[in-house]
């Protein structure tokens, strides 16, 4: 009993604070006015249970919502379409009543149905979305994982604006997966009638719609009349430029041409920028919770043995990798970035040491070292940085011929279980969903999201480790958090004796807009919009 207590205690106190709490309106802001935003690679999807890179990210959480979301610009949640919600004495049932009069883009009004619809939908294996993952706590999911099931045993319509969840086991992050885009609400006929192509035709219940997307040049946003929250969005419509070279980009921002270049300052421009106190003004930068990363692929020969994976952990030169980037990083031998609760700086991960690498190589039988294949996304620095690394492997006798493809194209190669040897994962690096180190485990390095689709480019499987990860997030008693944060800590360090990665470093992000754009600087490094949160910027003039 008194753990059933202390986890509901845990839940209360930190569900109160964040309903609580709201956005303060910027008293400048101004409704109205169109932006347009570039970026180099077209959208994959905007279907928000598949798509999951930092370019479309900004873009889904415009055009869809979720039972829970966050404070703009922060990491603190508040209620999404979700009005209020109870939780039981034990903590494992989660009773959210929803919003009335909500309307999806297309009209109509959503309903617990859609919710119901919306969970059972992601956590099927037909939509291989790579968040399944994230929903492994709710009753039901191994089923649905596995087949034996289409709809979640624990997600249960009591009346048209009430949803009921049940857990299979406590869960410390379960409101916090609530709020994120695999958990947002979509409308069943336009999913059903767009089929495949729903990413293409989204509708949700969004600041924003779409109204045009032509491939390899542009999409429309225009602002939502029904939107639920009165007054936002503020801007009226926002155009993404697509096939935008990053320096091209940089200079029609520079002429006033464009508000925002989404592929950020080009390394080559970087210093010029930040040395020019008008530009500079312009900037925002902000540490990512994020780590940059090289998957190995254990089901690609040779990466199956432990001794090659250690080895190209010490052949990389992770300082002359951050050069490439002008410093804007930290070199990191380990999963977990600073800042993230469970991180330990005192863990060092494996030393760059090229001749102790070459040893292990010798151990496993391959003295002469091998050929591979590593994948990069196609914009700068990326290819560099790739040819770096390629660079650093040659010195022990690894040949890796680099695959530059667009990020989508990388992507999906990661998620095909025997494709992508290795992946260099610059521009789609990991950075935190929420400020807890299970987000930097269950859904890429879980033997869940190793399945096709998902994020675990690895394709790392320890049972162990998922059985202690399942472990740590039942801890939700105020006073096991130092136990939870100790456990998460030994996770990682397990993690990194497996040596599925070779973590290379943690980035700081930096924005630049154009001068006529207004709305806190946090906007513009929003920790779950990643990086821009388009509903609450505008424009000044």
């Amino acid at each position: 009993m008194k753990n059933l207590l202390a986890s509901t205690a845990l839940v209360l106190a930190f569900a109160v604070p964040a309903l609580a709490q709201d956005y303060t309106p910027d008293p400048a802001a101004k409704q109205g006015g169109e932006i347009t935003v570039t970026y180099h690679d077209d959208v994959a999807t905007l279907d928000p249970a598949i798509g999951y890179d930092w370019q479309n990210w900004s873009m889904i959480k415009s055009l869809f919502d979720g039972l829970m979301d966050y404070v703009p610009g922060t990491t603190t949640l508040r209620p999404g379409l979700a009005e209020s919600y109870d939780v039981s004495t034990d903590g494992m049932t989660f009773t959210f009543h929803l919003r009335k009069g909500v309307k999806f883009s297309n009209g109509r009004e959503m309903t617990a149905d859609d919710v119901k619809y919306s969970l059972d939908r992601v956590t099927s294996p037909a939509t291989q979305s790579p968040g399944a993952g994230f929903f492994a706590s709710i009753k039901g999911s191994e089923k649905m994982a596995d087949g034996s099931a289409t709809s979640l045993e624990g997600v249960k319509v009591l009346d048209p604006l009430t949803v009921e969840i049940t857990l299979n086991r406590p869960d410390a992050t379960f409101l916090q997966v609530m709020a994120l885009n695999f958990s947002y609400i979509v409308a069943k006929e336009a999913v059903e009638e767009a089929g495949a192509d729903f990413g293409k035709h989204p509708v949700g219940t969004g600041a924003f719609k779409l109204t045009d997307w032509t491939l390899g040049q542009q999409l429309v946003f225009e602002r939502n009349a029904d939107y639920w929250r009165a007054g936002e969005p503020y801007l009226d419509k926002i155009t993404f430029q697509v096939g935008q070279e990053p320096v091209v980009a940089l200079l029609r921002l520079q002429k006033g041409e464009i508000d925002i270049a989404g592929d950020g300052i080009p390394p080559a421009k970087f210093t010029e920028v930040m040395g020019d106190p008008a530009q500079a003004a312009l900037v925002v930068s902000q540490a990512s919770l994020q780590t940059g990363y090289i998957t190995m692929n254990l089901n690609v020969a040779p990466f199956d043995k432990l001794e090659v994976r250690q080895a190209l952990n010490m052949a990389i030169n992770k300082e002359r990798i951050t050069q490439i980037i002008n410093g804007r990083a930290k070199p990191t031998g380990q999963v977990l970035p600073p800042g993230m609760p469970g991180y330990d700086p005192a863990f060092a991960g494996y030393a760059y040491d090229p001749e102790a690498a070459k040893a292990l190589l010798a151990k496993a039988g391959l003295p002469d070292g091998f050929e591979t294949e590593l994948y990069v996304y196609n914009t700068d620095p990326n290819p560099r940085i790739a040819q770096a690394i390629q660079q650093d492997l040659a010195q022990i006798g690894v040949k890796a011929s680099l695959q530059s493809l667009a990020q989508a194209n990388v992507i999906q190669a990661g998620g095909e279980p025997d494709t992508a040897a290795m992946i260099w994962s610059g521009g789609m690096a990991w950075a935190a969903d929420f400020p807890d180190p299970s987000d930097f485990y269950g859904p890429i390095l879980s033997c869940q999201a190793g399945g096709p689709g998902g994020w675990n480019w690895a394709h790392y499987c320890n049972k162990d480790l998922d059985a202690a990860a399942a472990a740590a997030d039942a801890m939700t008693a105020p006073e096991q958090t130092a136990d939870r944060m100790k456990a998460w800590s030994d996770i990682m360090a397990k993690v990194m004796a497996d040596a599925p990665w070779v973590p290379v470093f943690n980035e700081s992000r930096y924005t630049m807009h154009g001068p006529r754009l207004g709305g806190a600087n946090e906007l513009y490094a929003d920790p779950v919009a990643t990086p821009i949160n388009f509903d609450y910027i505008y424009v000044k003039e």
